[in-house]
């Protein structure tokens, strides 16, 4: 990581723990290092109780430690993350697939 190797790494967090609204898009769709997976564990404490985020992912909870190799760590993610959240599951076809099959139906 580079924020790692050139000393601003401390910044980085500090500034995204900052921000009014934090967005994570497709958790899990990578893979997830330990390290990025420690750093995502403190950014979150860091926010904790202070700051709003919205995160999506296509893993119910109980495959995070997969997502993560360390069940601990996605077990204290999640417990942070779930405190006073409001969860929305989200089932069917994907917005961008359904457009796709809507026009393939028209021609």
């Amino acid at each position: 990581m580079l924020s790692a190797r050139d000393g601003s790494l401390a910044d980085k967090l500090l500034g995204y723990s900052r921000l009014n609204l934090l967005i994570i898009d497709e958790l899990g769709y990578m893979p997830v290092s330990k390290e990025q997976a420690n750093l995502l564990f403190r950014l979150v404490s860091m926010r904790y109780e202070k700051g709003s985020i919205i995160l999506t992912s296509n893993y119910n909870f109980n495959e995070w430690g997969e997502i993560f190799s360390d069940q601990v760590v996605a077990a204290a993610i999640i417990d942070r993350l779930v405190h006073h959240a409001r969860i929305f599951y989200i089932n069917g076809t994907s917005y961008r697939l359904k457009g796709k099959l809507k026009a393939a139906n028209n021609l």
